[in-house]
């Protein structure tokens, strides 16, 4: 039976009854999420997830294990070490956000614990080299969103191109891989601007985009600061395309950037619009269900891209725990590789949004199906065929 997960001093969440300490023979997943801060718009909706997580399996109690690192890099990588030097665990997930996480990639190998990111960037698991070979995601990278967003963009003429991002690692992982693939593509990058996802205004940084007058403009930010490119840009006039990324698939940002959200589009995961899918797509029975599952305990339309980057990371860990339980003990050096080896060894796994093979050169193991494009339109997801 699933237990209740509850609040504990010291920002620590358990889904333990009575104690938070590891069971012998206890499969223990510790995870780290923003739950407070800028970036809780994206850690709240993978926690309602991961609430929502099998406490068994193949006769093993499962226990998760919850820290909020409140949207600080320094805290998130004091949870993994707390974690890990406290409970034991087998295998981490987290954390919400692309700097935190690239901070626990390091200490990923140095502990050597299976690290399941639930941010987005392709800089957590490449390169794949040494210090990335414990670290794993199942969520696109940029170069599969980035290709759907220029092709949709061709078909609608789109020359030149605007882009205003975040100044940390999700911005730079977008901006690079726009810059390499819009030239490609015959699209002109005319304008690049920053912002800081703590900002209350991006005026100037709007002004220089509105003076560079390009076709479209995309936006690389995610959760509700996605948001204030968008207002800014629509209250100033701008009435051309506005493109965003997955980062923003959420009910928070249709809720914070309200009608000037009408029109964006994005390129994203198919669980946002599972319905609108083909019932041949194998993706959209996974995504269907968990859709069901998620608004029945949430409420409608309060399904979210963040809470499948948490259900999709532990579809793919279950295959590998049953794999890693064959033959080794959980709470040991020798689990917890296992659990390594498995994951890499991942094959023709749907999830809800794609479907995943890995291998040792690729941690992540998505192809085209992972990337579908949406339109805001009053205020809802619609799948753009």
């Amino acid at each position: 039976m699933k237990s209740p997960i509850r609040l504990i001093p010291g920002a620590l969440l358990s889904c333990a009854l009575l104690s938070c300490s590891p069971a012998i023979a206890d499969i223990n997943i510790g995870v780290v999420l923003s739950l407070t801060g800028p970036a809780a718009s994206l850690g709240v909706p993978a926690k309602n997830a991961i609430d929502l997580l099998p406490r068994e399996l193949a006769g093993q109690a499962i226990r998760y294990i919850i820290l909020d690192d409140a949207s600080d890099t320094t805290q998130a990588a004091r949870a993994f070490r707390r974690l890990v030097d406290e409970h034991n665990v087998d295998v981490i997930l987290g954390t919400s956000v692309t700097p935190s996480t690239l901070a626990l990639v390091p200490i990923a190998l140095e502990k050597q614990v299976p690290l399941l990111s639930l941010a987005a960037s392709v800089k957590i698991v490449e390169p794949m080299d040494s210090q990335r070979r414990w670290v794993f995601k199942v969520i696109q990278n940029e170069n599969l969103m980035v290709a759907a967003t220029l092709a949709h963009m061709q078909k609608q003429g789109v020359k030149t191109l605007g882009f205003i991002g975040f100044a940390d690692a999700y911005g730079d992982s977008w901006l690079a891989e726009i810059s390499k693939q819009a030239e490609q593509a015959g699209i002109k990058l005319v304008a690049t601007e920053r912002y800081v996802k703590t900002d209350t205004s991006v005026t100037a940084q709007t002004l220089k985009l509105l003076g560079a007058r390009p076709d479209a403009v995309l936006v690389a930010a995610s959760g509700t600061p996605g948001a204030l490119p968008q207002k800014s840009l629509r209250e100033r006039g701008y009435r051309s395309g506005i493109y965003q990324t997955y980062g923003i698939a959420n009910r928070e940002f249709l809720r914070i950037a309200g009608k000037d959200a009408e029109g964006a589009l994005f390129a994203v995961g198919p669980v946002v619009v599972a319905s609108q899918l083909d019932a041949a797509n194998p993706i959209r029975t996974v995504a269907t269900d968990l859709t069901q599952r998620y608004e029945s305990a949430y409420g409608k339309d309060s399904m979210s891209v963040f809470a499948a980057n948490a259900w999709d990371a532990s579809i793919v860990l279950q295959h590998a725990l049953k794999s890693a339980l064959n033959a080794n003990k959980p709470g040991t050096a020798d689990f917890r590789s296992a659990v390594r080896d498995a994951l890499e060894g991942t094959s023709d796994v749907v999830t809800s949004q794609g479907i995943s093979t890995m291998s040792p050169t690729d941690h992540v193991g998505y192809d085209a199906r992972a990337a579908v494009m949406v339109q805001i339109k009053n205020g809802a997801w619609h799948y753009v065929q």
